[in-house]
């Protein structure tokens, strides 16, 4: 295992740099935007299109990887990325600023997909559980170090863009050095909406929820910190106290999900998402530990969700169906984060900051009122004949070859 996790090195290390911006990037994004007097419902749309442009990613870098070869793909997006980032200090504009993001989006998706299908590459049906662990490490450290590089200087003005741009640079370093052979041709992201359905509503459900609730959290959380007057530190905090507790939780609770009914884990994970955002709403600004507690809370069970659904379809599913059917469920949630950041402010125009948690309180009591109808209506499957819980990152369909439930027949689907 050593010995692979060396060959994976120069990847891993690519992603972590890559994974540390992109997390930087969004938080600065809806900051910034904040200081240069963009009203809520703006803010969203520009966090919208992000996520408009990682599913047009995910379903068009495909071919411009086949184009061009992989390394030069990666070079190419990563100086569509750089300069994007770079490009905010041009023209504070709210068209300029959506374009700008949904070229990021369209990019980090690619980037990803060529990280994901590389590693997936080098990896066997023996240590593809050990691998997606490491990954999701790398994911983890980096999304929380990209957060705290918040702080490093004043969001007013442009170095932590420039630092972006600098981030996203060096990660074509250790890829485009890599002895690694060159992976085959990524698989194309597809979206069956009515096989989903029919595997299992409930997880579609899951997955549109956690775009809507979590794609809120991620573009306006950050603006939510500051309207109750907090600074960058604690900014960079509350996020990263989210982010790690979301992680850190899916283990436990995906155990509980393979031992019990997962519906069951499903729906109750549903519920604590929903009170975790009522306390946040309620609590929000009279105690900063209340909000860092809080924040936990809401990041284990909000975030675990989508791990929930996407191994509840795959309950269900034919054993040659787990990459389309997660691949679906991945564009499910894309659409849900970019209808997310464009509702979540409308509700924070009547309530003021505590909107933003009572919107997710009220998505999340929805999954849960559809889950108690879906467990009236349908069986439940035996624990015992359940897939194993595995915790993937929610980058791009490409991450998924790397589970350990997708075999080789399914990688070639």
């Amino acid at each position: 295992m050593q010995r692979m996790l060396l060959s994976l090195a120069a990847l891993l290390i690519s992603a972590g740099i890559l994974l540390a911006g992109g997390g930087l990037q969004g938080t600065l994004v809806s900051v910034r935007a904040n200081i240069e007097g963009f009203s809520l419902p703006i803010i969203g749309l520009i966090s919208s299109g992000y996520y408009a442009g990682f599913v047009a990613g995910c379903v068009m870098a495909p071919a411009m990887v086949a184009r061009a070869g992989h390394i030069r793909a990666f070079a190419a997006l990563s100086a569509l990325a750089a300069s994007a980032a770079l490009a905010y200090a041009l023209s504070i504009e709210v068209v300029v600023w959506v374009a700008l993001r949904v070229v990021t989006g369209f990019a980090f998706a690619g980037l990803y997909m060529i990280i994901e299908s590389w590693i997936n590459e080098r990896t066997n049906n023996e240590n593809r559980g050990q691998v997606l662990s490491v990954y999701r490490i790398v994911d983890l450290s980096a999304m929380t170090i990209g957060q705290f590089l918040l702080t490093a200087a004043d969001p007013s003005g442009f170095s932590l863009f420039s630092l972006v741009a600098i981030l996203i640079c060096l990660s074509i370093v250790p890829i485009a050095m890599t002895k690694s052979t060159t992976p085959e041709p990524l698989t194309q992201a597809k979206l069956n909406l009515r096989k989903l359905i029919a595997v299992s509503p409930f997880a579609v459900a899951g997955a549109l929820t956690v775009g809507l609730s979590n794609g809120a959290f991620w573009a306006i959380a950050p603006v939510y910190v500051v309207q109750l007057g907090f600074g960058t530190a604690m900014i960079a905090t509350f996020m990263s106290v989210a982010i790690i507790a979301g992680a850190l939780a899916q283990w436990p609770i995906g155990m509980l999900s393979d031992r019990f009914d997962r519906r069951r884990v499903l729906i109750a994970t549903a519920f604590a998402a929903a009170a975790s955002g009522a306390v946040l709403g309620l609590l929000g600004g009279t105690s900063t530990d209340a909000m860092l507690i809080s924040a936990a809370f809401f990041g284990a069970f909000s975030m675990s969700i989508f791990g929930l659904s996407a191994a509840h379809a795959n309950d269900h599913a034919e054993s040659h169906e787990f990459v389309i059917v997660s691949a679906g469920l991945l564009l499910v949630y894309g659409a849900g984060s970019i209808a997310g950041p464009i509702l979540a402010p409308l509700a924070m125009s009547y309530s003021g900051p505590a909107g933003l948690f009572m919107y997710t309180c009220s998505i999340h009591i929805l999954l849960f009122l559809f889950g108690l109808v879906r467990l009236a209506i349908s069986e439940s499957l035996p624990a015992d004949q359940q897939e194993d819980y595995v915790v993937i990152p929610k980058t791009t369909p490409a991450v998924l070859e790397i589970d350990p439930r997708s075999d080789d027949e399914n990688v070639s689907d």
